[in-house]
């Protein structure tokens, strides 16, 4: 499919916006220019801003001509995220603009699925753009000098992003065939490594086995792939992001970790792999408060830090809270031995009375149902036992 919608505000950007649709149309794309703009009408629009304000959920009313911007930003971003994401003849989405229309355009594109080519100029790309992409496979490409104008810089650049968005619509992939195989994501930590490596080997002849680094941005990308309907499963071994979103760690998940699995249902086999830490970066930027605590060097620029029976209990609590909702076939793994390689016995990590306050809080907490099952496992988490387990609980659901 070759429709490209170009999206950002006519009002100030209809110069900018019009050559790169132009650009489109010469190569060979078809392109529908959607305006975003919140405090007046632009020239030329295929869908006016009012079109895209009507659909936030409080009405048009909450997006236009309001006096404080940032809100109306924020609520044409929501409208732009339901009215985008109905579309079912998306070739590839391109955005231009500042640090405003990024924010904006940008949150509509994350909401697509993974695949989807989306492609951002902007002004703020040279930067951090991880608020800007988050688990989504958005590109993002410098603008150089402003969107404000046609001029020698821009038009290169412009036209760049035009035809680079073009390419992808004209030349997008065929989707899956019913006759590959099933898609299958795995989260994995160094120190879950051997554990996730047997499972990827025994799994590999049959799934197409997606391994994603637990690092915040990793778990989020694996959910991102769950509802977007590109996996069929999750052997979700490695939630260590969890205690970091808890406890002030840099690899931090969100407050939806987990949701994908209870929105979409898919058969889920979880475990505690890593939650025995917490990630800082190199132990000099490790907080004051935190400095007297049990720290291991991982490398140079990576410092863990031992969590506690009580954070522990909380990083249960958090998991409980999830597991307990999911109505899909589920399978939540203990490795009573250790959830790391560290957390044995004669490593740094190994503390039995923090475990015990997990594996205890799990216990009491974990709601069975015909669909939900606690299996604990007399090993630790990278043991061949433990990942014998694990593959005999997801095969038994998926």
């Amino acid at each position: 499919m070759a429709r490209v919608y170009v999206i950002g505000t006519m009002d100030t950007k209809g110069e900018e916006l019009h050559f790169a649709a132009g650009c489109l149309r010469r190569a060979g794309a078809e392109p529908v220019l959607v305006d975003v703009g919140t405090r007046g009408a632009g020239q030329g629009a295929d869908v006016t801003a009012a079109e895209i304000a009507a659909h936030h959920p409080e009405g048009a009313g909450v997006v236009l001509g309001r006096d404080d911007r940032g809100a109306a930003v924020a609520a044409m971003a929501e409208a732009l995220t339901r009215w985008l994401s109905a579309r079912d003849d998306i070739g590839a989405v391109l955005g231009m603009g500042g640090s405003g229309n990024t924010a904006l355009v940008t949150q509509a594109m994350r909401a697509l699925p993974i695949g989807t080519p989306k492609l951002m100029v902007s002004t703020v790309a040279s930067g951090n753009v991880a608020p800007y992409v988050g688990p989504s496979d958005l590109a993002m490409m410098y603008s150089v000098v402003d969107v404000a104008g046609i001029n020698a810089i821009s038009r290169r650049v412009i036209a760049n992003a035009a035809h680079a968005a073009a390419g992808m619509a004209l030349n997008a992939p065929p989707a899956a065939g019913a006759a590959e195989k099933p898609g299958l994501g795995l989260s994995m930590f160094g120190v879950t490594t051997a554990c996730v490596t047997m499972l990827r080997e025994a799994l590999e002849a049959t799934h197409e086995c997606y391994v994603f680094h637990a690092t915040g941005a990793g778990g989020q990308s694996m959910e991102k792939l769950a509802d977007s309907g590109l996996v069929a499963a999750l052997l979700d071994i490695t939630t260590t992001e969890v205690p970091d979103f808890l406890v002030g760690g840099v690899f931090p998940c969100t407050e939806d970790r987990l949701g994908a699995v209870i929105r979409t249902r898919l058969p889920y086999v979880g475990s505690v792999g890593a939650v025995d830490m917490v990630n800082f970066g190199a132990k000099e930027t490790v907080p004051a408060r935190f400095q007297s605590r049990n720290l291991y060097v991982h490398n140079p620029q990576v410092t863990l830090m031992r969590t506690t029976p009580e954070e522990n209990r909380a990083i249960a609590e958090f998991l409980l809270a999830r597991l307990n909702r999911m109505e899909g076939p589920v399978r939540f793994l203990l490795p009573l031995g250790g959830v790391s390689a560290i957390d044995v016995p004669g490593m740094p990590f190994h503390d039995p009375a923090a475990d015990a306050a997990l594996f205890e809080t799990i216990r009491a907490g974990f709601v069975p149902a015909p669909n939900r099952r606690l299996i604990e496992v007399p090993a630790a988490i990278n043991d061949r036992a433990f990942a014998d387990a694990a593959l005999a609980a997801f095969r038994e659901i998926a």
